[in-house]
C-alpha cells in the first residue's frame, strides 16, 4: 500500500515541479519585458536596451509587447534610428529568418520604417538583410511603399520606390496596390498629401483613371474634398504658422487638381439632351397616389444617384474650386447630363450649393438649354427646390423658422431663372413645382411654427421685464426727490439727463419689442410668411430688445455714477451693477445668432443692389462681435455670418 502511496506522490510530484517552473518563467519574463519597455520607451536609454536585447532569446527581435510588437518595432516606432542601427549590427544571423516577424496589425519593422522620412538608413538594412520584406503587406493589404504614402513620406517613398522601379509593369503593381485595389495616388489624396499624390501621378500616370474598390479614381476622390481648398485668414501672430500650412496644402491641392483635370474627359459620357419625360400641365392622367405620397418618398428619385464624375462629385460636395478648373480646361462640360438626365444646375439645386449655381447662371447662352431640361423624373430645376438630400443639414442656420427661409429663397431664385410655364410643369408623380415644394417641407413648416411661437413667447416675457423695470426706474429717480419741490435732487447734475433720455428710449423700444413679438404669435403662419414677413418681424423684435436692453444699461450706469456722486452705500452700488449682467448676457446670446447675421445680410444686398464695395471693416467688426457672443450661447457653435 506504502508503495503505491510513493508511486502516486512521485507521479503527481512531477507536474508540480513543471508548474512551477512555468511560473518562475512567466515571472521571469515580465520582469524582463518592464525592464526593456521601461529603458526603450521610458528612460530611453539606449545602452541599457542594447544590453538586455543581449540577454533575451531572439535579441532585438523579442517580442515586447501585448500587441506582438518586437524591441525593433517598438524602436523604429519611436523614432530612435540610432539604437535601431546599433540593434540590427548586432543581431545574430541566426535570427535572420524572424525578420519578417508582424504585430497585431500585420506591421513589419519596414512598415514602422515607413513612417519617417530620418529612417531611410534603416530601411535600407532592412531591406540589405531580408529583401522580402519590400512585398510584405499588413492587415490593411498595405506594403510599406503604401504606408509611406498614407503618412505623406515623400523621402521614404523615393526610397523605397527606387528598390521597385526597375521591375516591369506587371510586377510593380502589387507593389503599388492594396487588397482593395486602392492604389498609392488614392491614398495619398485620401490622407491630403497632395505635394506627394502630385509626385506620385506625374511618375505612375497609369494610376490616374484607376478606380478603387468603389469605383472611384483620384480626381473623383479629390472632388469629394473640399476642405482641402478652404483658405482661411491669418488672424493674429499665433495663426500665422497654421494659416501657413493651410495656404501650402491649397496651393498643392489646386495644382494637383489642375494635373488631373486635364487628363479627365468623363464628362464626354454623357446622356442624351432629349428630355425622357414629355411635359405635363394638366392634372388628368396623374398618378392617383400622389397626393398621398409622404415626404421621405419625395426627397429621393426611383433610381440610384449615380452623378459620379467627378464634376458632379465635386457639385455634391461644394468643391467650386475643381468646377471652375474643369469649365477652365472644358467649357462644354457644362453640358454633361448624367444618367438620371440631370445637368449640374439640378444637381446643385439638389446639395444646395449656391456658390456653383450662381457661377452657371452667369453663363448666359448655356443657360438657354439647362434651364429647359427635364429630368428622367419629370423633374424641372424648379421641382428641384422641393428634393434634397436626406441627410442635408444646414450649416449656417440655427433655428427650423430660418431653415425653411433659405429653402423659400432657393425657390426664389430658381424661379427668376426658370421658364415660366415651368411653374405648372407636373412631375412624374403629378406634382407641380410649388406642390412639391410645400409637400417637401410640411413638417419643417410645422416645426417652425412652434419654434417661433416658443421663441417669440420667451422674447416677449423679457421684453415685458425689460420694460418693468425702466418703468419702475423712472419712479425712483437716483438721489431722491426734494420734499419740498418734489422735482429730482440731482435734477441738474449732467449724467441724470443721460439717465433719463436712456430709460425713456428703453422703456420704448421694450414696448416696440413686446408689440413686434405679439405680432408674431398672432400670425397666420402661411408658407409664404416664413420667406420674409415672420423672420423680419423676429429679427426686428430682438434689434428693439438688444436697443432696450443697451439703453437700460447705460441708464444703470448713469444712475450708479449719480449714486457714487451722491456718496450712496457701496452695497446698494454694487447690487445696481450685478443686476443688469444677466439681461447682458441674454442680449448678447441672442445677436449673435440673429441681429449680426440680418445687419451683415443686408450690408451684403445693398451693397449687391447698388454696386458698391462691401466695407471689410465693418464686416470684420460684426465677426468680431459674432465670435464673442457665440461663446456665450452653445446653440451657435459651427455656425458662421452668411
Amino acid at each position: 500500500m506504502s508503495r503505491i502511496l510513493d508511486v502516486i506522490i512521485a507521479f503527481l510530484h512531477v507536474p508540480l515541479l513543471m508548474m512551477c517552473s512555468v511560473i518562475e518563467d512567466t515571472g521571469s519574463k515580465h520582469k524582463i519585458n518592464g525592464e526593456l519597455y521601461n529603458a526603450l520607451l521610458i528612460r530611453e536609454d539606449e545602452q541599457k536596451v542594447i544590453e538586455l536585447c543581449r540577454k533575451v532569446p531572439d535579441h532585438a527581435l523579442y517580442i515586447l509587447t501585448i500587441h506582438h510588437d518586437t524591441v525593433l518595432h517598438m524602436a523604429t516606432y519611436s523614432k530612435k534610428r540610432n539604437l535601431v542601427l546599433k540593434l540590427l549590427d548586432e543581431l545574430p544571423d541566426q535570427y535572420l529568418n524572424k525578420m519578417t516577424r508582424q504585430n497585431q496589425a500585420g506591421n513589419t519593422i519596414l512598415h514602422e520604417t515607413a513612417t519617417s522620412n530620418l529612417a531611410i538608413p534603416v530601411a535600407e538594412k532592412l531591406l540589405k538583410k531580408e529583401p522580402g520584406l519590400l512585398g510584405m503587406r499588413n492587415n490593411n493589404g498595405e506594403t510599406a511603399l503604401l504606408r509611406a504614402a498614407r503618412y505623406g513620406k515623400a523621402d521614404i517613398f523615393n526610397f523605397l520606390a527606387g528598390r521597385v522601379s526597375g521591375y516591369d509593369l506587371g510586377t510593380k503593381l502589387p507593389f503599388l496596390h492594396r487588397n482593395d485595389k486602392t492604389n498609392v495616388l488614392h491614398i495619398a489624396i485620401l490622407s491630403q498629401h497632395f505635394d506627394l499624390a502630385l509626385q506620385i501621378a506625374n511618375d505612375y500616370r497609369y494610376l490616374i483613371e484607376e478606380q478603387d474598390v468603389d469605383g472611384m479614381t483620384a480626381l473623383q476622390l479629390l472632388a469629394c474634398k473640399p476642405e482641402a481648398f478652404d483658405r482661411k485668414r491669418a488672424e493674429g501672430l499665433s495663426r500665422r504658422a497654421e494659416f501657413e500650412g493651410e495656404e501650402r496644402q491649397y496651393e498643392s491641392a489646386m495644382e494637383l487638381a489642375r494635373f488631373l483635370i486635364r487628363r479627365d474627359t468623363s464628362w464626354e459620357i454623357t446622356d442624351s439632351f432629349q428630355d425622357q419625360s414629355k411635359p405635363k400641365i394638366h392634372r388628368y392622367g396623374a398618378n392617383p397616389n400622389a397626393s398621398s405620397v409622404d415626404q421621405k418618398g419625395i426627397g429621393e428619385s426611383s433610381a440610384n444617384d449615380n452623378a459620379e464624375t467627378p464634376l458632379f462629385l465635386a457639385t455634391k460636395s461644394g468643391c467650386i474650386e475643381i468646377v471652375k478648373e474643369i469649365f477652365n480646361v472644358y467649357p462644354q462640360a457644362v453640358e454633361h447630363i448624367d444618367d438620371e438626365g440631370r445637368n449640374i444646375l439640378h444637381v446643385a439645386i439638389k446639395y444646395r450649393q449656391l456658390e456653383i449655381f450662381e457661377l452657371v447662371v452667369q453663363m448666359e447662352v448655356p443657360m438657354r438649354r439647362l434651364v429647359r431640361k427635364i429630368d428622367n423624373g419629370g423633374n424641372t430645376l424648379l421641382h428641384m427646390t422641393g428634393i434634397k438630400r436626406s441627410d442635408y443639414v444646414p450649416e449656417k442656420m440655427e433655428g427650423p423658422a430660418l431653415v425653411l427661409q433659405e429653402e423659400l429663397l432657393w425657390y426664389e431664385r430658381v424661379e427668376e431663372v426658370s421658364i415660366p410655364h415651368f411653374r405648372n410643369h407636373r412631375n412624374n408623380m403629378g406634382f407641380t413645382p410649388e406642390e412639391l415644394f410645400a409637400t417637401a417641407n410640411n413638417e419643417l413648416r410645422t416645426q417652425s411654427k412652434e419654434w417661433l411661437k416658443h421663441t417669440a413667447d420667451r422674447c416677449l416675457a423679457v421684453a415685458i421685464f425689460v420694460g418693468t423695470v425702466a418703468f419702475f426706474a423712472a419712479y425712483t429717480v437716483p438721489g431722491g426727490a426734494n420734499v419740498g419741490t418734489g422735482y429730482p435732487i440731482l435734477l441738474h447734475h449732467p449724467f441724470f439727463a443721460t439717465f433719463a433720455v436712456s430709460n425713456v428710449l428703453s422703456l420704448t423700444f421694450a414696448l416696440a419689442a413686446g408689440f413686434t413679438f405679439l405680432s408674431i404669435l398672432s400670425s397666420p403662419y402661411r408658407l409664404q410668411d416664413f420667406k420674409q414677413s415672420l423672420p423680419n418681424k423676429l429679427t426686428l423684435g430682438f434689434t428693439f430688445l438688444f436697443l432696450s436692453a443697451c439703453l437700460m444699461t447705460v441708464a444703470f450706469a448713469a444712475t450708479i455714477l449719480l449714486m457714487i456722486k451722491n456718496k450712496e452705500h457701496w452695497a446698494k452700488i454694487l447690487l445696481y451693477t450685478c443686476s443688469i449682467i444677466p439681461v447682458g448676457i441674454f442680449t448678447l446670446s441672442y445677436f449673435s445668432n440673429y441681429v449680426t447675421k440680418s445687419i451683415a445680410r443686408s450690408c451684403k444686398k445693398f451693397c449687391t443692389n447698388t454696386g458698391l464695395p462691401v466695407p471689410q471693416c465693418f464686416v470684420s467688426l460684426l465677426k468680431r462681435i459674432f465670435c464673442f457672443s457665440k461663446c456665450l450661447n452653445d446653440k451657435t457653435t459651427g455656425s458662421s455670418i452668411p
